[in-house]
């Protein structure tokens, strides 16, 4: 590759760093029957962990695996039609007789399966195609439970079933996979006190059914090996202290991460060297792309919610955030509008909360806004 810094997801285990210890963990675990919710911050490189998973070759020789991204969907029927095509995206380089068998299986939807001149199917399904999501649901793991090959299943951003509307989601879903003895699953999320909720609460039908894994950021020295090793193979020269000051900035975020060093490795000549003073060039360069957007989001929000972004985006990490001394420092209306603005923020994905704290989620808009005020 041009650029050893992969921004767009999974390429190989070459432009991969570290994880060996989580993947020898996450594979034995699945391939010995257990499922498993594997938890961290979004960008901390969850999905890329899993592909990585799925290609090692104990994996990708005896099972088939599919993953499913469900943080963009609102309702069961949403679900099912991602699921489905998912899979049959999945199946179909395996060659007809493999996919013809998940077809098949899915009856409520063989309608929406187009064919193209050499009589490759096409999920071309609309959600008003889907008109019983439950039946569609049972025949998806009825095909799972009897396909030709055990399937493993990671469905990423699994809090977002949470906020379907149909209130018994948890409980199907529990079911079928307790009773789906040729799969297992791994359960991603980013939101960690939503997941922690549907795995550690006893009330929840998952409680008790998967063996959690909190995913730490890659440590320090490895990704400072796995950049400078990149460098240098390409004749460039990568400084360790550059290394160390984005991987505090950027808490270890791994997209942060590869996405910085992309633009260092492409502003480094052959033969010199990336210092301390091509930093900020680099992070306001990804920055000064993506403006306008950031202006446009911020345009959008509510007065209010505008209001509460700016202030927890000056704390950084902001603490007791619906308190009268926070609405006081900021010249916020009242604690009470604080908290109706932190579930609009939260709800959009503008703001987390990791433990006792909320922060701007996009360290970049993050920046930007810094800029901004200033």
């Amino acid at each position: 590759m041009n650029n050893p810094f992969v921004t767009n997801g999974y390429v190989s285990p070459k432009y991969f760093c570290d994880r060996e210890t989580e993947t020898k963990d996450i594979t034995t675990l699945l391939l010995n029957g257990n499922n498993i919710a594997l938890i961290s911050p979004r960008r901390y490189g969850k999905t890329d962990l899993i592909r990585h998973c799925f290609s090692q070759p104990e994996v990708a020789e005896h099972y088939y695996t599919f993953i499913v991204d469900i943080y963009a969907t609102r309702s069961l029927r949403d679900f099912v039609n991602k699921f489905g095509k998912v899979i049959l995206d999945a199946l179909k380089p395996r060659g007809r007789k493999v996919w013809e068998i998940f077809v098949n299986a899915i009856a409520s939807l063989q309608a929406g399966i187009t064919y193209d001149i050499g009589g490759v199917p096409s999920w071309n399904i609309g959600l008003g195609d889907i008109t019983n999501p439950a039946a569609s649901l049972d025949e998806i793991f009825h095909y799972l439970q009897h396909a030709d090959r055990p399937c493993l299943i990671a469905i990423d951003e699994f809090q977002q079933i949470g906020k379907y509307p149909e209130d018994t989601i948890e409980a199907t879903l529990r079911t079928y996979v307790q009773y789906c003895s040729n799969a297992r699953f791994v359960f991603s999320g980013s939101q960690r006190h939503l997941m922690g909720t549907i795995f550690t609460s006893p009330s929840r039908p998952f409680y008790q059914s998967v063996t959690i894994m909190n995913l730490p950021p890659i440590p320090l020295e490895k990704y400072t090996e796995f950049a400078i090793r990149h460098f240098r193979e390409h004749k460039k020269v990568l400084l360790p202290e550059v290394v160390n000051v984005l991987y505090d900035r950027f808490r270890g975020g791994t997209f942060y991460l590869q996405k910085i060093m992309n633009i260092l490795f492409l502003k480094t000549p052959e033969g010199a060297t990336c210092g301390m003073e091509m930093i900020e060039d680099a992070i306001n360069y990804i920055v000064n792309f993506t403006a306008d957007t950031y202006a446009e989001l911020l345009y959008q929000l509510p007065e209010k919610q505008k209001q509460v972004l700016i202030a927890i985006n000056r704390e950084g990490q902001a603490r007791n955030v619906v308190s009268g001394a926070f609405s006081k420092r900021h010249g916020l209306v009242s604690p009470s509008s604080v908290r109706s603005a932190l579930a609009g923020l939260l709800d959009k994905d503008f703001i987390t909360k990791e433990r006792d704290f909320y922060q701007v989620y996009d360290l970049f808009f993050s920046i930007w806004l810094s800029k901004e005020e200033h």
